[in-house]
């Protein structure tokens, strides 16, 4: 890795926050401060987004999170005091923990609904996970939130696309929206920069954990006429960073529990709370935009 480096918006969020963690290595080199004393720059294409993942409001293991009624919430506060607010905030899947009964599941959705009104950010994008689309192809989620489950905005010359690898039970994308997806892209010149969000990898983390999109090849393919793209997914619990050809594939923390490292245990389950490090594993990511060839990633920390 790297050494670090500290830009003046870094010092801010270290005084008003600690416990950030700077990303290193194996990542693109063309980060910029969204504080950078080039206004014009700033103006048009310095900029930073948050991304929160796998809330899974509902959830209720107390050895796993014993708060965990009360982490979002935590995090919620924790945005708010940003010194520097993001231009948006994107929560990337499972925003409620999963249920058989459909109407629990719409309390949860709209639990989570009125719960993130507390954030002082209002542009607000949201994506389902399995435990939220799984089980009725998304219908709950539709009607509660009144989002689509895929989707695709611009933003300060960035190209946004929000895709759907989970209301189909069987892990897929589908014909459907990859047609959708290549007629998008298609309006988009080969040097855009482009940022897809998504909820599980794209690629075979992990099959045998279900940490894939079956048909995500055919994604990536689509993908890679274009130069400079970045996935930000969730589903894993955990920072992970991988490079496909020309994507980059970015992991984030889940806010409700972590996950073990893939393969890395016989059997997936969530890691159980250390009293004498909470909240530790739990935490949202920080991505500031600036000049064309990458991000910078910023992991912060929940904290009591």
């Amino acid at each position: 890795m790297p050494p670090m480096s500290y830009t003046r918006r870094d010092l801010l969020r270290l005084a008003g926050l600690g416990g950030l963690v700077l990303v290193g290595g194996g990542l693109p080199t063309w980060a910029a401060d969204a504080d950078a004393t080039d206004a014009a720059t700033t103006t048009t294409t310095g900029f930073s987004f948050l991304q929160l993942s796998d809330t899974h409001l509902g959830f209720n293991l107390p050895k796993v999170n014993p708060d965990a009624d009360g982490t979002l919430i935590k995090a919620i506060a924790a945005v708010n005091a940003l010194s520097i607010p993001p231009d948006f905030i994107v929560f990337t899947g499972d925003l409620t923990h999963t249920t058989d009964d459909g109407d629990e599941r719409r309390k949860r959705l709209t639990k989570f609904k009125e719960t993130i009104t507390a954030l002082k950010v209002t542009d607000i994008k949201l994506l389902a996970g399995e435990h939220d689309a799984s089980l009725d192809n998304g219908a709950a989620y539709k009607e509660i939130l009144g989002v689509p489950l895929h989707y695709s905005f611009d933003h300060k010359g960035v190209h946004f696309i929000a895709l759907d690898n989970v209301s189909d039970p069987a892990g897929v994308v589908g014909a459907d929206q990859l047609a959708w997806l290549q007629d998008d892209l298609s309006k988009q010149p080969k040097d855009a920069r482009i940022v897809v969000l998504t909820h599980r990898p794209l690629f075979p983390l992990f099959p045998q954990w279900e940490w894939q999109t079956k048909d995500g090849q055919a994604v990536i393919d689509a993908l890679a006429p274009y130069a400079d793209v970045q996935v930000f997914y969730g589903h894993i619990h955990q920072e992970h960073h991988q490079v496909t050809g020309n994507v980059h594939h970015h992991a984030a923390h889940s806010l409700m529990y972590a996950l073990p490292a893939p393969g890395s245990v016989p059997k997936k389950a969530p890691l159980p709370w250390d009293a004498t490090a909470p909240y530790r594993g739990l935490g949202w990511r920080d991505i500031s935009a600036g000049k064309p060839g990458g991000f910078n990633l910023d992991e912060e920390a929940v904290h009591a």
